[in-house]
């Protein structure tokens, strides 16, 4: 065919480039068997979807759901094998799991109203002296404090994609009622929830019943775990209103979650090997070697000692058994890697990049400037406070509402008259807060900003991780308690009725002016 387009050149330029052009297209087509949509304005608009040996233009037409079917029982495995085996994946999924829950949990800050538009005082507390005494056991199995279940639940939702939890209420289960209230929490792993099984003439896709516009009706849910053999595919259902489920995705429409580390857990595996690969090499060269270099063969008679030699090594040796010919030296390593640190830190970048984490909190490297830092913290925290949100829209806002539902239902707390009902289950639900790196001048520019009317007290205390209600009271009854005993301290520098020189103010005796400023 050579000739023939050698020889319409000669003859026709213009027809010779037209023929070229559709013969373009024509490849393009093949390329893209099966995907009758494409049009010649597409190819001929967008490079990207020209392939060539340089540009291969994977494509994805798959729904979430099928994605989810072939590939999500493998990620959740991938990633379970590195967060068992894998330093820089647990420190990962431990500081997802410090900066989404934190230490204490998620914080509830029951806010019930009076018809009057003000907040029930009484009532609130009732509700959180409940809710902390519940919070000490809330899961059927007994063995959790409610912080240490949210921690385990995020991370088998970041590290598996979902995790399940199963409210169970009332009494004759078998379970002893917690500070008096038949609730308790039954968290799942997504094994329980088979993924292989689908019936679409009864709407069950991947082990959930869907109604006609997609939405949850019934979870299929294994009594037992089947790898661990106990009758293995008995299975029930449990309605969609007594099931939490809560799952990690990147596409509408897709009812079982994925991985957070789907994206890098080929970066992951590949780093992990060449640091196995690096600590071998190092390790072998920290095994000191020598040799000895030989010299021709007319260097030595023919009836000289053979064998083997040793020699020990010691301080300050000399070694004068070299025979003729001879020469000693030793073997150079170029190991440890001087470059592997660098290296190390670029392929973090972007496992941070790909799991909503900071390159220096997966690194544990902290150096810089406090701008620079605080920048990172600034955009870090963002993202946290994405996944902090999902986990409390899934987990602890439907957690709370049914836990007080039961509540009051049990009599332990009772609502009094004048509380407006449709304000009964409101409440703040905040998690941990972005921490200070400089704490004078986080300190400072809060205060500039609840003295300009742009923050409140409540807020300031909550970026601290605290509650403010908790925090008012203690100080209230700290300082009560210094008046009484006659106490000044520059903790409450306009206390002027409290004490000077350690003696209690009498009316009409007070301290100068002046001493009160101070």
């Amino acid at each position: 065919m050579r000739w023939l387009e050698s020889a319409l050149r000669n003859i026709s330029p213009q027809w010779a480039l037209s023929r070229v052009k559709s013969q373009h297209i024509l490849n393009i087509y093949d390329e893209y068997q099966g995907r009758k949509s494409i049009s010649v304005d597409e190819i001929a608009a967008y490079e990207a979807t020209h392939p060539s040996r340089t540009h291969k233009a994977k494509r994805e037409n798959r729904s979430a759901n099928q994605l989810t079917q072939s590939g999500g029982r493998s990620l959740r495995e991938q990633a379970r094998w590195l967060d068992c085996n894998h330093d820089l994946v647990i420190g990962l999924l431990d500081k997802l799991e410090e900066r989404i829950v934190g230490a204490k949990g998620i914080i509830v800050e029951p806010q019930p109203l009076l018809k009057s538009g003000g907040l029930a005082t009484k009532l609130a507390t009732d509700i959180r002296a409940k809710w902390a005494e519940w919070s000490v056991s809330p899961d059927v199995t007994g063995q959790f404090t409610r912080p240490v279940l949210e921690r385990l639940m995020a991370r088998t939702w970041l590290r598996d994609g979902e995790v399940f939890a199963q409210l169970v209420s009332g009494t004759g289960n078998g379970l002893d009622p917690v500070a008096g209230i038949p609730f308790w929490l039954e968290a799942l792993e997504p094994d329980f929830v088979p993924m292989e099984r689908s019936e679409p003439a009864n709407r069950l896709s991947q082990g959930i019943y869907l109604n006609d516009w997609g939405r949850p009706t019934r979870y299929m849910v294994y009594k037992n775990l089947p790898a661990e053999g106990l009758r293995q595919g008995d299975t029930k259902d449990i309605g969609a209103d007594k099931m939490l489920h809560l799952k990690f995705m990147r596409r509408l429409h897709q009812i079982r979650g994925n991985s957070l580390l789907a994206g890098v857990l080929m970066r992951l595996s590949a780093l992990k090997e060449y640091e196995d690969a690096e600590l071998t090499a190092a390790r072998i060269a920290a095994a000191l070697g020598m040799f000895i270099k030989k010299g021709d063969g007319q260097s030595y008679p023919e009836d000289g000692p053979g064998g083997d030699r040793e020699l020990n090594i010691e301080p300050g040796m000399l070694f004068d058994d070299l025979r003729p010919g001879e020469d000693i030296g030793m073997i150079k390593s170029d190991r440890p890697n001087p470059n592997l640190e660098t290296f190390r830190n670029g392929q973090l970048r972007a496992v941070a990049a790909g799991s909503r984490g900071s390159f220096s909190s997966i690194a544990r490297n902290y150096d810089g400037t406090y701008s620079a830092q605080r920048q990172e913290l600034v955009e870090s925290t963002e993202g946290y406070f994405i996944l902090q949100d999902a986990f409390i829209a899934a987990v602890t806002r439907p957690m709370y509402r049914a836990w007080l539902s039961m509540a009051i239902t049990s009599g332990q707390i009772i609502v009094p008259a004048g509380v407006d009902k449709e304000s009964l289950y409101s409440a703040v639900f905040s998690g941990p807060v972005m921490p200070w790196i400089d704490p004078v001048k986080e300190a400072n520019a809060w205060k500039i900003l609840l003295r300009g009317g742009a923050a409140t007290e409540s807020e300031w205390v909550r970026a601290r991780g605290a509650n403010p209600d908790d925090v008012k009271r203690r100080r209230k009854a700290e300082i009560d308690d210094n008046r009484k005993q006659g106490l000044v301290f520059d903790t409450d520098p306009a206390n002027d009725k409290g004490a000077t020189s350690g003696q209690e103010e009498k009316p009409g005796n007070e301290p100068p002016e002046s001493q009160r400023k101070k």
